[in-house]
């Protein structure tokens, strides 16, 4: 459907990639990845004509319709929800708008009644009879309330216009829809819907994004831009991922076990393929991964921070007591007599749609805010470090180097240790010496968590550490707190994170109450899933 032949991109002498051929075919879902800078959406932009490429072309089967996801939420604030939607098909709309054009005309004239005759009958054979039924499907569920349909776009939330340009670009059953970060700002009940609508769609999806769940699940393919190189290879993300990590260990090691290190990686490829039950996967989507070879796979010219939390000292038999807290900000009750009492060495995820109420509830937990009743008490032998998930405060009245910042948080205050830390995540060379003012918002997050490995905590308390971060930066992360002997409280936006390291689930609901279970992230989805089947 889509056909890449000798393409190159080139940036005020730097080469984003060269000598790309690929083809897209209907049917699969195609994941771009790469680091951050690589070229992913200048890529996507490629494809659908945004922007011209330095070198080779792109062909597209003709007749072919194509739905892109814009990323302007102000483009269509004059026009209804609804019809905006609809828009996703232009054709179609502007049908529409002639029709009705037409039929308002007082001196309608025998040849506007063949045109009209003539725009019926494309119009029938669009869908349009049913274009404004399906739209408001799609808009129910990405989580659009009906009542929401015929208001301006102009006079909804900005997370609401994020989904409704979503369902546009979803809407009319194009040929190849592409999406790039299509689940930011979503929650957890519409990416739900995103993937199982994804896995039931006959086309071409080609998406660029950071959630390792959204790409595992709808990927038939991932397309890798890695070494000024475009590659597709047939999987899924985590096979993608473990195959790559496998082959750089291979690299690492090539004059040492190289037999043995070949081996595991072809029993890993094995392995997966012969798993065909993977949630969620339609069977039209499954393909067969034997084809991959050892040699397919490069090493990855991608950097991953260590992230890696220790604690000085075991917590205690006491952790934390929560007691009939409520609390009240700007008039809206977010928190409502929540008790519950924290195990040693649980990690507990905050989950729910009141986000605020999780921020809230961290700020009480750092004694930041007072509840207005109830108590918290922490055990004598716990220790505290926090991640706030808005850090301005930290950076913006600061001057100092980035080496001279992280100096008060360090036991050892020599530049050789202090830049060698910082070296493992990512700062090197002169970057240390940037002031942090100037830093980029992962660049921020990374100082936030060097800042959190210093303090020898044994409780660590993140309110949404993924945001601004890329994909291998998530993946170190992640892995830092599956490794933490220690306490955890987490809330974050990344499902494979919550589901990786929570072992207890506190859902913080919209009339200020909690829902508490000891189960993983996938459990409890399921579990409120059944809730409401059951009402």
């Amino acid at each position: 459907m889509i056909t890449v032949s000798n393409l190159a991109m080139q940036y005020a002498g730097t080469v984003l990639f060269n000598q790309v051929d690929l083809q897209f075919t209907a049917g699969n879902c195609y994941g771009v990845i790469g680091a951050n800078g690589a070229g992913k959406s200048t890529f996507l932009k490629i494809l659908s004509g945004e922007i011209d490429s330095t070198k080779g072309y792109v062909a597209i089967k003709p007749g072919v319709r194509m739905s892109v996801l814009k990323q302007d939420q102000f483009q269509y604030d004059d026009y209804p929800v609804l019809d905006t939607v609809i828009m996703g098909n232009e054709r179609l709309y502007s049908i529409m708008k002639e029709k009705d054009a037409l039929y308002m005309k007082e001196d309608f004239s025998d040849e506007d009644g063949l045109r009209a005759s003539e725009l019926e009958a494309e119009f029938a054979e669009l869908g349009g009879w049913e274009a404004e039924s399906d739209a408001s499907r799609i808009l129910q569920g990405l989580g659009v309330p009906v009542e929401l349909h015929q208001d301006l776009m102009a006079d909804i939330d900005g997370r609401l216009k994020v989904k409704v340009l979503l369902a546009q670009a979803l809407f009319g059953n194009p040929d190849i829809i592409m999406l790039d970060e299509p689940t930011n700002n979503l929650d957890i009940e519409s990416i739900n819907w995103l993937e199982d609508f994804l896995l039931d769609y006959p086309g071409t999806v080609i998406t660029v994004s950071h959630d390792r769940h959204f790409l595992n699940t709808v990927c038939t393919h991932i397309v890798d831009i890695d070494y000024g190189k475009i590659k597709m290879y047939v999987g899924n993300y985590d096979f993608w991922y473990e195959s790559s990590q496998l082959v750089q260990a291979l690299a690492r090691n090539k004059n040492k076990r190289n037999e043995e290190k070949i081996a595991e990686l072809q029993a890993f490829i094995s392995r997966f393929s012969a798993n065909k039950s993977k949630s969620k996967q339609a069977t039209a989507r499954r393909k067969l991964l034997d084809k991959l070879s050892v040699e397919e796979i490069p090493c990855s010219t991608r950097r991953y921070p260590f992230v890696g939390f220790t604690r000085e000292r075991e917590v205690g038999k006491d952790v934390l007591f929560v007691t009939e807290v409520s609390k009240t900000v700007d008039g809206v009750k977010l928190l409502d007599k929540v008790s519950f009492i924290a195990n040693r060495n649980e990690k507990i995820a905050f989950v729910g749609e009141n986000e605020l109420a999780q921020t809230t509830m961290f700020k009480l937990l750092m004694g930041e805010l007072e509840p207005d009743e109830g108590t918290i008490k922490w055990g004598v032998s716990t220790s505290r470090s926090y991640f706030p998930k808005d850090n301005t405060e930290y950076f913006e009245n600061h001057d100092e180097t980035l080496v001279d910042w992280m100096r008060p948080f360090s036991e050892k205050k020599d530049d050789v240790y202090l830049r060698g830390f910082l070296g493992r995540m990512l700062f090197s060379g002169d970057d240390v010496f940037k002031s942090v003012k100037v830093l980029s918002g992962g660049e921020k997050v990374r100082c936030m968590l060097s800042r959190m490995m210093l303090s020898g905590a044994n409780c660590i308390l993140l309110d949404q550490p993924t945001n601004h971060l890329d994909m291998e930066s998530i993946q170190a992360v992640n892995k830092g707190i599956c490794a933490f002997p220690g306490n955890v409280f987490l809330a974050s936006h990344d499902h494979e994170m919550l589901q990786s390291t929570a072992d207890r689930i506190i859902e913080f609901l919209p009339d200020g109450s909690i829902c508490d279970r000891l189960c993983t992230y996938d459990e409890y989805l399921e579990y409120r899933q059944s809730e409401k089947a059951q009402k």
